[in-house]
């Protein structure tokens, strides 16, 4: 027996946005390896990615679809926390629920990484800060 499919999931949940975590295939399994094992519950972007590109800024309550690399079904998401801050005012506590990071310094070399891979970075940029938990895993 076969689960549902992404459109029959989107049509039971209109306004569920479909994302993939990370840039690419290996990150992206690393990191859903993580939110399925209970040890990543948040997340961040560069918030030039929902102003600009078009992308719908997470929303309390609103449940999301986590692809896989592939594009296939890999968990649906339930936002339970939404915030922004500026890269140079993480903290501590948000980077430990991010679950993929030894400590602050960690995070912000990982992130600056990322954030200069996807569009560039700058200390003083903003960020969308979510919460969220597993709400269905599709594996």
């Amino acid at each position: 027996m076969t689960g549902p499919s992404l459109q029959q999931i989107i049509d039971a949940n209109p306004e569920a946005e479909t994302f993939r975590f990370g840039d690419g295939p290996e990150l992206s399994a690393e990191i859903l390896a993580l939110v399925r094992a209970g040890k990543k519950t948040a997340t961040c972007e560069a918030m030039r990615v929902y102003e600009g590109e078009g992308d719908a800024l997470p929303v309390v309550g609103r449940r999301d679809v986590a692809l896989n690399w592939d594009g296939t079904l890999a968990l649906m998401v339930e936002t339970v926390e939404v915030s922004t801050r500026r890269f140079d005012q993480m903290d501590a506590a948000f980077v430990a629920a991010q679950g993929e990071f030894r400590d602050l310094a960690h995070w912000r070399a990982a992130y600056k990484a990322y954030f200069t891979r996807n569009g560039g970075f700058s200390p003083d940029m903003e960020l969308m800060c979510e919460r969220f938990r597993v709400v269905e895993d599709y594996a």
